[in-house]
């Protein structure tokens, strides 16, 4: 379907699916995506139209059963075939519907939200820059020298965007997010540094010391 360069990691495919990444693994593992919308040669790699199928099958869990969402599938999937040069932005203006007897289901939703989250990846990978003359390449926010997954990790702490903001002037909300998605799309590898030095262009919020707990026993 796609070239190789559009086929997409569990990882990635999760961020566009708008699943958890256990989710993707699991219609993979369950073989629930038909035939050419993975690849298992060289790594786990799904097409970004299959990350329609995989929303669908999730999301979808609750109110059909099984066969019922791979009847969809398989219906959707004979059709995604015959657009094989058409990108996810493509597909948008087609009618997603798919009918069985008194069953109609359409996917119209799914491949519009896939498109969005892929637009969204698309332009973190645009915004981030992995460069060994910084921060020994270590993925930073394009322009500074603020790394992503640190970003990130402030984020997922739930450290609220005026702090981030705050500590991270060069950054605006737009970069927050992205970074936040670029890593869920690239988890970090390696232990974290252990460098006690701040990137540049931080700004230390708050200082405070946490007294450590005490062994009991």
């Amino acid at each position: 379907m796609e070239c190789a360069a559009d086929m997409l990691k569990p990882t990635e495919a999760a961020v566009v699916a708008g699943v958890a990444l256990r989710d993707v693994n699991r219609v993979i593992d369950e073989r629930i995506l038909p035939e050419g919308f993975l690849s298992l040669g060289d790594g786990r790699r799904v097409t970004a139209s299959a990350c329609t199928l995989i929303s669908f099958y999730v999301d979808s869990a609750s109110r059909l059963t099984t066969e019922q969402r791979l009847f969809a599938i398989q219906a959707v999937a004979v059709r995604l075939h015959g657009f094989r040069d058409r990108a996810l932005a493509a597909l948008i203006e087609d009618d997603w519907t798919v009918r069985d007897a008194f069953l109609t289901i359409d996917l119209g939703g799914f491949v519009c939200r896939a498109k969005q989250r892929m637009d969204r990846l698309e332009a973190a990978r645009e915004r981030v820059v992995s460069d060994p003359e910084i921060l020994g390449g270590v993925p930073v926010v394009r322009g500074t020298r603020v790394p992503v997954h640190d970003v990130a990790a402030s984020v997922a702490l739930g450290i609220p965007t005026a702090d981030i903001l705050e500590a991270y002037p060069s950054l605006n909300v737009d970069d927050i997010e992205l970074a936040a998605i670029y890593a869920r799309a690239n988890p970090a590898r390696g232990r974290p540094r252990t460098s006690d030095a701040f990137p540049k262009g931080a700004v230390i919020v708050t200082d405070r010391l946490v007294p450590r707990r005490e062994k009991v026993g």
